[in-house]
């Protein structure tokens, strides 16, 4: 199984010292030291089997059209009006801990920003979220220019990106991870959607499902 850019040596860290209390509950001769010491590797082994799940790093087929940048439920579709985007479809993606949490580019583009904001760490589900830690991209497209926002929630206090301003990527790619459950937000240029593909609820995989068709 491939495991996720950024995230090998949380795994690694946790294995270690899961085995560490292990020894330490073979050489010890006091038998409730030994297990306490034995208790707390194997929660520290379950751990690491946790991590080695939450950061899987599957290879997909990559879908039709635009493409979803995130694993998760739909949370949120309306046209609304962007600084950077102009008049847009906002499409929002909630990830809980059982989805694959590397998000993937929409569409073929080249990132021509990437910022990172601080801010507090509220239930990626609840409207104050918007004030969350989060990392925006924008990027330029043959379709126009296209904003993603990563944004951390109570439990995915990081968000790692795999990119940097002037990369060119092609729909699929990598471009980052949030860690431990959050959301995120993409925003399309309206006059260039054709027909949206997806609707609040449904589940989608980055990368792989199409959330909607582009005009010609």
């Amino acid at each position: 199984m491939k495991i996720a850019q950024g995230s090998k040596s949380l795994i690694i860290t946790t294995l270690i010292s899961g085995l560490f209390f292990l020894v330490l509950s073979i050489i010890i001769n006091r038998a409730m030291i030994q297990s306490v010491f034995l208790l707390v590797s194997i929660v520290l082994f379950l751990l690491a089997g946790f991590f080695i799940m939450f950061f899987r790093d599957p290879e997909r087929k990559t879908g039709e059209g635009l493409v979803a940048v995130a694993d998760g439920k739909i949370r949120d579709i309306k046209k609304i009006k962007d600084d950077d985007v102009g008049d847009c479809t906002f499409i929002s993606t909630f990830m809980n801990v059982y989805n694959v949490h590397v998000n993937r580019m929409p569409i073929d583009g080249t990132i021509s920003d990437i910022v990172h904001v601080s801010g507090s760490y509220l239930p990626a589900f609840k409207k104050e979220s918007d004030r969350n830690e989060r990392v925006i991209i924008k990027l330029e497209t043959n379709i126009g220019r296209i904003k993603i926002i990563q944004i951390a929630g109570t439990l995915a206090r990081r968000i790692v990106p795999y990119i940097k301003k002037g990369d060119k990527l092609k729909k699929g790619q990598r471009i980052g991870i949030i860690r431990l459950g959050s959301r995120v937000d993409i925003y399309l240029p309206s006059k260039k959607i054709k027909k949206l593909k997806v609707k609040i609820n449904d589940r989608v995989k980055a990368g792989e499902s199409i959330i909607a068709e582009i005009n010609d």
